[in-house]
């Protein structure tokens, strides 16, 4: 039998006082997609880091290709065919989609002449063999996430990559993409390249997966064969006890009608003819394909694209944001998708981060009240059970989950009567997610009125007391709570339900 490709033994590694690592196995072979899970925590990326040469381990072995290797530093790593395509795509954005795979794969040695044309035809030809419909010649800042994400994984196929990590790889992408990525890790497994694939989404692994190993507390708790393992199996692993409730049931029955949306649409936006009510105390879950228009129906509701056609009333009250100051002055506060962008700030402690919308009252005309701020950032990480070593710990230093308790402090902080929630718990484990829907199912038996949007059908079925779904900028229909993925998918695809 051939050497694997890439053995770690009893690899550890600290960082001060903290253990990252504590002695941990891991063996991919070629011809096979590994997968590595584990919370938020649980040493994954410290593992990875080592791998590609970023960290150096404090103990332990690395073995390619039956090679003990010491030293490992990023461009080594690179030259014994190991690459790494990380959920944040690290391109030049001022440069086209040619000379980033370029700046990639060419040594650069030299004076010479380019050869563009021969440029654009390589780049051409690697975003075709994975299905990707992007122009060699495109600025990369003009393409959107899911787009640069393929550019990244062009450039691994085309350095001739034997080892291809992928972390968290299509945390961004559409469907059609995922399923265009998945088809791309199923050819290089054929071709005898051996993938790390790295995810929270469960049924991916299960999909994909020949083998998983399961990292908690730095520690490698088990590999298994994909046949031989099943979710709830992989979640106690994962977390070292049974999660039960993933999705809490419902506590307390819906209220008065909070939000009445009536006609509702924005040109801008494609939104157009959205009927719907949320009443307090309600989890409404709006479900839909990419596209259908869910985060931009969130936009119009905050204010950040204002409508243009039909009315709003939130508590019996007809209103129209022109910006997101009218909608937090109205009782409105959005959690957005991309909490690294727009969520929190990553430089920032947690006691700024978490007063930011209220800053008027919490330091009322030219007063600063640092101590009023510390006291307001230490109710909420008490609250949330926010991981972290106190309010001037920076956005930065949190995990994923941690970062959106964060994110949803600074909106509860503003005392809304609705809470909008765009993809609450994309990107983190399976134990941050459990703790992130017990927060929502708490704040809904308060009485807050959550309008839920998530590409996670089960989080929509599991958490949802009723469904709405969205398909081409319109309300297809709504469903009661406990309806199945069949029906909501029907909807979603324009089929009769």
């Amino acid at each position: 039998m051939p050497p694997a490709l890439l053995e770690l033994r009893r690899l550890a590694k600290s960082f001060g006082g903290a253990r990252a690592l504590r002695g941990v196995d891991f063996e991919l072979q070629a011809g096979e997609v590994h997968a590595l899970l584990g919370e938020n925590g649980a040493g994954k990326s410290t593992l990875i880091k080592i791998v590609t040469g970023a960290h150096q381990p404090d103990s332990g072995t690395i073995t390619v290709a039956g090679t003990a290797v010491a030293g490992l530093t990023p461009a080594s790593a690179r030259a014994l065919g190991i690459a790494c395509i990380y959920q944040q795509p690290a391109l030049f954005p001022d440069l086209s989609v040619a000379e980033n795979i370029a700046l990639r794969l060419e040594s650069g040695a030299g004076a010479r002449r380019v050869d563009w044309r021969a440029r654009r035809a390589r780049a051409g030809t690697l975003l075709d063999r994975i299905g990707a419909e992007i122009l060699p010649e495109a600025e990369v800042r003009s393409l959107s996430m899911p787009e640069q994400q393929l550019v990244e994984i062009a450039c691994a196929l085309g350095a001739g990559a034997r080892i291809v990590i992928m972390d968290e790889p299509t945390a961004s992408l559409t469907q059609k993409e995922q399923h265009l990525l998945f088809a791309v890790v199923r050819d290089l497994r054929a071709q005898g390249v051996g993938v790390i694939y790295i995810s929270h989404r469960l049924e991916e692994i299960l999909a994909l997966a020949d083998r998983v190993t399961v990292l908690r507390d730095g520690e490698s708790v088990g590999t298994h064969p994909i046949a031989a393992i099943n979710e709830a199996l992989l979640i106690k692993l994962m977390v070292g006890r049974e999660v039960a409730q993933i999705y809490p049931p419902s506590e307390a029955g819906p209220g008065a009608v909070a939000l009445a949306l009536r006609g509702v649409g924005c040109r801008a936006s494609g939104v157009h003819g959205v009927n719907f009510e949320v009443r307090a105390g309600e989890i409404f879950g709006l479900a839909g394909l990419v596209g259908a228009g869910r985060t931009e129906l969130a936009r119009i509701l905050f204010g950040l694209t204002p409508i243009d056609a039909g009315s709003i009333e939130l508590g019996g009250q007809a209103i129209a944001p022109r910006s997101p100051q009218e909608a937090v002055a109205h009782g409105i506060a959005y959690v957005p998708e991309d909490r690294r962008r727009h969520g929190v700030v990553l430089d920032l402690p947690l006691a700024p981060n978490m007063t930011m919308a209220i800053h008027r009252r919490i330091f009322p005309g030219t007063w600063l009240r640092p101590q009023a701020e510390r006291e307001l950032a230490l109710g909420y990480i008490r609250d949330l059970a926010v991981k972290c070593t106190g309010p001037d710990a920076t956005g930065g230093s949190l995990s994923g989950g941690n970062q959106q308790k964060v994110s949803l402090a600074r909106w509860l902080a503003t005392k809304p009567r609705l809470l909008i929630l765009d993809e609450p718990t994309q990107g983190v484990d399976v134990g941050a997610k459990s703790e992130i829907h017990r927060i929502i199912r708490g704040l809904a038996k308060d009485g807050l009125a959550v309008l839920l949007i998530s590409s996670d059908l089960p989080e929509v079925l599991g958490m949802s007391d009723r469904i709405g779904v969205m398909r081409g900028g319109t309300l297809a229909g709504t469903l009661p709570g406990g309806a199945d993925a069949p029906t909501v998918m029907a909807l979603a695809l324009g089929q009769a339900a």
